[in-house]
């Protein structure tokens, strides 16, 4: 390989299967005006990756067509506040699952202090994503209380922590004991196993919800609107168990509820370094106390990621997936 050149994940043939995914040789990226040049070490695997793998998610005009939405590495071109050699994360329209990538400035942050690019590389999609939805669009506030779907994956994970670190109480739900045992271990404050436990009865128990951080949808709408306090919010970032809703509207008009919810990759440019002042700003305090952490479940080498996108698919995981960049 060269120095124009570099090793990237493309996606073959096979209809959108995991092993589909295979290294190829590409043009190493020329960071434009307002960008800098990454060499990554480690990118985040998120679903969207799995959803683009298979035609279902197009990357945004202007970005990478390969996968990654997260790295961690070192600038190797500079520009705005980062020199040559500074250690950071940054969020991405695409591109990450390669050895260089190009990318605003504006969208880059510091590794955390103590952090290695591994757990680094677990935190922009995750914490960008949790912050817009439950803080934003959710409005959470210390002593309210948050129903969490999905508290396992890499969104919950993070959603229980800084749920927490915001003085909020946290009902996670999980589809098994283990999962929902892991849940409490993060800090959540009451976790389900919805496989033979009943999250409206624990809710109710609790005295009902103010916001759902919702990524299943239809299959646990009714229930979780059920359950949700006056002037509630449910935040949709994905819809894992359906994407259509029949809506009580009288209901909804009753609770004064606000159904709400965002996607993170088609924002702007400028919005996109809004948001990443933002967390800068509320998440890295978290960080540097303690109170939010990475949580990594498995590593793969870039090579490998395809067999990453299976593992992600199984569901057994436990925070995030990250691929290891040589």
């Amino acid at each position: 390989m060269d120095q124009q050149t570099m090793t990237a994940i493309a996606i073959g043939g096979g209809k959108g299967a995991a092993d589909a995914l295979h290294p190829v040789q590409v043009p190493r990226p020329v960071p434009a005006a307002g960008q800098v040049l990454i060499r990554v070490r480690a990118a985040g695997v998120n679903r969207p990756d799995l959803l683009q793998r298979q035609g279902l998610y197009p990357p945004p005009p202007g970005a990478p067509d390969t996968l990654g939405l997260e790295v961690a590495g070192e600038i190797v071109h500079g520009g705005g506040r980062w020199q040559p050699g500074d250690r950071v994360c940054a969020l991405l329209g695409g591109g990450g699952y390669a050895q260089y990538v190009a990318v605003d400035a504006r969208h880059v942050l510091p590794v955390p202090d103590g952090w290695d690019f591994i757990q680094a590389a677990a935190l922009p999609e995750t914490a960008f994503t949790v912050f817009a939805n439950l803080f934003e669009h959710g409005q959470l506030k210390a002593g309210e209380r948050l129903l969490l779907h999905g508290a396992t994956s890499g969104i919950g994970v993070m959603a229980i922590q800084m749920a927490k670190a915001a003085g909020a109480q946290v009902l996670a739900t999980a589809r098994a004991a283990d999962k929902a045992a892991q849940a409490r271990s993060l800090g959540a404050d009451v976790a389900v196993d919805t496989s033979c436990e009943s999250f409206v009865e624990a809710a109710r128990a609790a005295g009902g919800v103010d916001v759902a951080l919702d990524m299943v949808g239809a299959s646990v709408f009714a229930d979780t609107l059920s359950v949700l306090n006056l002037r509630g919010r449910i935040v949709y970032i994905a819809a894992l168990g359906g994407g259509m809703l029949e809506v009580p509207v009288f209901e909804l008009m009753r609770r004064q509820a606000v159904l709400t919810g965002s996607t993170l990759r088609t924002r702007s440019a400028d919005e996109k370094a809004r948001l990443a002042a933002q967390v800068e700003q509320r998440v890295w305090p978290w960080i540097a106390t303690g109170q939010v952490r990475a949580v990594v479940d498995r590593r793969f080498p870039l090579e490998q990621a395809g067999q990453a996108h299976a593992y992600l698919e199984a569901g057994h995981h436990l925070g995030k997936v990250v691929l290891e960049v040589a």
